[in-house]
């Protein structure tokens, strides 16, 4: 399964995760987000046709990121939450296949990540 996953801004609006979803060059089967944002990234998935994976605040915390931003680390106690979103959704033996990028409004960010084949 291929998740992308997103840390965003509460102000982040649905061309914000368009932005930061388009720069990933990727078509995921599914939306990871932190459970408290949720309602935010909603109206894009909807317009996308894909479901919103609510991550738990606790399962993003420790997850070891590829990238490391001192303002996710400062929120959410972990180095990407756009890639620990994706992780934590792709399950055990996922792994990041594009790293963390920002969406042009600097609203969201997005990183993906492959689930282990079954």
């Amino acid at each position: 399964m291929v998740i992308a996953g997103f840390g965003c801004r509460a102000e982040a609006t649905s061309e914000s995760f368009r932005s930061a979803l388009a720069a990933t060059g990727m078509r995921p089967d599914a939306l990871a987000v932190p459970a408290d944002r949720a309602g935010v990234i909603t109206p894009f998935a909807e317009a996308e046709g894909l479901a919103v994976l609510r991550i738990a605040a606790d399962l993003l915390k420790g997850v070891d990121t590829p990238t490391h931003s001192s303002i996710s680390m400062a929120a959410r106690g972990v180095g990407s939450v756009a890639e620990a979103a994706a992780l934590a959704a792709a399950g055990p033996g996922a792994r990041i296949t594009v790293a963390r990028v920002i969406s042009s409004d600097r609203m969201a960010t997005c990183a993906v990540a492959q689930g282990p084949e079954e």
